[in-house]
């Protein structure tokens, strides 16, 4: 299966599409989907604290009818919109936790055997998530993101 290659330009301008000899380059979808996991705002649960000012729980408005074989509610994206960023231990286990959710319907999906995400500060406003991600092929898949605090 192939599907157009997405890439990250930086934090600032999101992320983009690739041109390749005058076409959109193509790969299997991989890193794609894993730039929406992370990057698409999921709503926020009704639990969470909202950014100070904000109102909006976010959430992309087709969640409303994602559900799984059995009922179950099957967002898409993370919460790491809610970091408030603060340098802080906190904040380091809910990046991490939050990355971890946001991926783990490759696990139920069936696209990775484990999904492993780590998170530190690189400098006081960029935070780093590095992922692990066994696929079913057994190859394991390592990559990195920097978040800036001031970009977001």
């Amino acid at each position: 299966m192939t599907d157009i290659r997405t890439v990250i330009v930086d934090m600032a301008k999101g992320a983009n599409y690739l041109l390749e000899e005058s076409l959109l380059a193509q790969d299997d979808g991989f890193d794609t989907a894993i730039l929406i996991s992370l990057f698409t705002d999921r709503q926020a649960d009704a639990a969470d604290t909202l950014p100070q000012g904000q109102t909006d729980r976010r959430g992309w408005w087709a969640d409303a009818y994602a559900t799984t074989e059995n009922g179950k509610s099957d967002p898409i994206g993370s919460r790491l919109w809610l970091l408030d960023g603060k340098r802080t231990q906190a904040n380091l286990i809910k990046a991490r936790e939050y990355a971890e959710e946001a991926l783990a319907w490759m696990v139920t999906d069936g696209i990775a055997r484990r999904i492993e995400a780590a998170a530190h500060y690189l400098r006081d406003n960029i935070l780093a998530i590095t992922l692990t991600i066994t696929r079913q092929t057994g190859e394991v898949a390592r990559r990195r993101f920097e978040i800036m605090w001031s970009a977001v």
